[in-house]
């Protein structure tokens, strides 16, 4: 099993129902209006987009650089959780939702696995822990900033 390695989470209660919710984080092609690191994303074929085993292509930047990874949807609970791997499973995204009185509670969770780690050693060599590091710093304060956007994006189509 691809066990995670390091892991973070964070929740943030928004006034809308567990499926709006679902529906729009599990529309990739939405996530350049929340994401911190993520521009932009298309699905390789639109015919399977959401579905576990589909894949999507994500443009990333940051201030220091720009990469684009393929992911796969790894779960599609609508509208409970949908989750996604990167890069053939060197971290897991996922959004896990609950009702909460009339709204719902959203979660965000990033996994950085120990298939990552591996790739990392092999990119990186000496450098992989530093780079893992500075990924686990990303993930910390970017999941934060995302869920308060995605809170943005849902007051706003109201």
């Amino acid at each position: 099993m691809n066990a995670p390695f390091r892991s973070h989470a964070a929740s943030i209660d928004l006034d809308a129902a567990p499926e709006e919710v679902y529906d729009l984080v599990s529309d990739v092609t939405r996530s350049g209006e929340w994401s911190v690191q993520c521009r932009a994303c298309e699905w390789v074929d639109a015919a399977r987009a959401g579905e576990v085993g589909a894949e999507f292509t994500g443009h990333n930047a940051t201030p220091e650089r720009e990469w684009t990874t393929t992911s796969t949807v790894v779960r599609a609970d609508r509208p409970h959780e949908f989750a996604w791997e990167v890069a053939g499973g060197v971290t897991r995204w996922t959004f896990s939702t609950a009702a909460a009185g009339e709204g719902t509670t959203l979660t965000h969770t990033w996994e950085f696995l120990e298939v990552g780690r591996e790739v990392f050693g092999q990119r990186f060599g000496d450098d992989a822990e530093a780079q893992i590091e500075d990924r686990t710093r990303a993930a910390h304060a970017g999941i934060p900033q995302t869920l308060a956007r995605i809170a943005q994006v849902l007051t706003s189509s109201r």
